[in-house]
């Protein structure tokens, strides 16, 4: 909310809420446009404000135009690829971070979030937070072997209550050493969310059912999971293939056959030009 409002400020700062219409949010958009700002972060930003606006007595004077909600990037990244990143990273808190970012598939704010309180080596367990009203939910995620050796060799020389830290300190924000890091493994425009979406990705393409990663990735709609995630799937829509598939039989078009049915209507088709379906003795 706080860059949110940093952006929103200036050009809407100084309004009353009935000054607040759609050809200034048009002309906001423009504006952020002309910075390098995409449409994803201007609707987050103008959503922010609409919903601050709304909790007045007065909310319903103000007038906005919202961009449309743009498609969900399909940007991830190979393991092989991950390897390269996390070697890119050094023995610092940045490859910790990374490496629990792939394994739990988390949230950037839930793991600089997450305490030691809330590692549980014995269940091998991780939670990753509490749902809290007005923020995303946060999973319970099994511990697997490579996050556990990783957990297990931070928590030797941790010295504060945090997991992801730096001298001994919590880390506010991991985005320009990870974006070094990228940089360095020659992945440009990957970034921690990235490491979120190639873990599901993966999920996916070893036929992990849509709910469980669902469960996995905190999200209470399943159905958000599907829209995302089931083109990765390895039988994805093979079914519906099927289904339309001729089962062995030939179907064969020459010439003027390829005509629209309706505009040759009437019309007996030339005798040396025809349409030959063979049908299989099957």
């Amino acid at each position: 909310m706080k860059f949110a409002w940093e952006a929103l400020k200036p050009s809407f700062g100084a309004l009353r809420i009935d000054q607040i219409t759609p050809e200034r949010c048009i002309a906001y958009r423009a504006l952020r446009k002309r910075q390098g700002v995409g449409d994803g972060t201007i609707l987050k930003e103008l959503g922010f404000m609409r919903a601050a606006v709304r909790r007045t007595a007065s909310g319903h004077l103000a007038r906005f135009d919202m961009p449309a909600q743009p498609p969900p990037m399909d940007l991830w990244i190979t393991q092989d690829e991950a390897a390269a990143l996390i070697a890119a990273t050094g023995d610092t808190h940045l490859r910790l971070f990374t490496i629990l970012a792939i394994t739990t598939a988390g949230r950037s704010g839930a793991l600089l979030d997450l305490t030691w309180d809330r590692v549980d080596f014995e269940r091998r367990q991780i939670a990753l937070g509490e749902r809290q009203e007005g923020r995303k939910a946060r999973a319970v995620v099994p511990m697997n072997p490579t996050a556990e050796a990783a957990l297990r060799a931070a928590q030797s020389i941790s010295t504060s209550e945090y997991v992801i830290e730096y001298g001994g300190k919590k880390v506010a924000s991991i985005k320009k050493g990870f974006r070094a890091a990228a940089r360095q493994a020659n992945l440009p425009g990957v970034t921690p969310h990235t490491l979120r979406h190639s873990a599901a990705t993966w999920m996916a393409q070893r036929g992990i059912p849509m709910v469980e990663i669902a469960r996995y990735l905190g999200h209470s709609n399943p159905a958000i999971t599907y829209k995302v995630y089931a083109k990765h799937t390895p039988d994805y829509l093979r079914g519906a293939a099927a289904a339309v598939d001729f089962q062995g039989g030939v179907l064969s078009t020459t010439g003027r056959d390829t005509m629209n049915a309706k505009a040759t209507k009437g019309l007996k088709p030339p005798a040396k030009k025809t349409t030959a379906i063979r049908k299989s003795k099957g």
